[in-house]
């Protein structure tokens, strides 16, 4: 059966940070606390865990998950250019509520899904969140839920969704109360109006972003489909 360790014990923290990471090196699934909602987590570089995500949630390859890191260097490693207005951003926003879609870089070994050469990355600022990314590497994270219904704010809802589809539950309490991280689209940059784009609006506001960016913020902004 899947277990839930509450990681404000020291003991259970010890044994379920142990066995998360044991479990994301098998390819198994685990559902962690982030600063935004609790998310499901699967090694980013094993496409059967990633499919296994997806198929937790009842999601296609259509909806590829995005990437959290543990740093700047990692997202660097990934994405096939970082330029400086989304380090700007990464200055302002992470680690924080932030997911940035940027082109992948073109030799790496994963399969996200049909994400058309992207990649979402986001850093959460949450330490257990971060104690394990610097552990097990970049990890292919979505809303803890299935899909279609309220992402999980807490360890136990997503366990009454989730169930034996996931290995380890790692409980840090409940998630803050900001909602889903904004997304923006940042490939427009490469284009000759090189604007950035609002995804889904969420924890990071438009106003926010625009205070940054100016007039590279295009319009736009979608809801949450979790």
């Amino acid at each position: 059966m899947s277990r839930v360790y509450d990681c404000s014990v020291d003991s259970q923290l010890l044994t379920g940070m142990r066995l998360a990471r044991q479990a994301i090196g098998k390819g198994e699934l685990v559902v962690i606390p982030t600063d935004t909602v609790y998310g499901v987590a699967a090694d980013a570089f094993t496409p059967k865990a990633v499919a296994r995500l997806l198929d937790a949630k009842g999601r296609t390859r259509s909806q590829p998950p995005p990437v959290l890191v543990p740093g700047v260097a990692t997202l660097e490693a990934l994405v096939a250019e970082l330029p400086d207005v989304v380090r700007d951003l990464v200055t302002e926003f992470w680690p924080g509520g932030l997911t940035i879609v940027l082109q992948a870089q073109p030799s790496l070994a994963w399969d996200l899904g049909d994400t058309a050469g992207t990649v979402a990355v986001r850093m959460p600022a949450n330490p257990l969140a971060l104690e394990l990314l610097e552990e097990t590497g970049p990890l292919a994270v979505s809303s803890a839920n299935l899909t279609g219904r309220p992402a999980a704010t807490n360890a136990a809802d997503a366990e009454a969704m989730l169930g034996d589809s996931v290995a380890v539950y790692l409980d840090g309490g409940p998630s803050g109360d900001s909602g889903a991280s904004t997304i923006i689209d940042a490939t427009g940059l490469a284009l000759p109006d090189g604007t950035i784009t609002i995804l889904r609006n969420g924890a990071v506001s438009g106003d926010e972003l625009r205070r940054v960016l100016g007039p590279t913020l295009a319009g736009g902004g979608w809801p949450d489909d979790s």
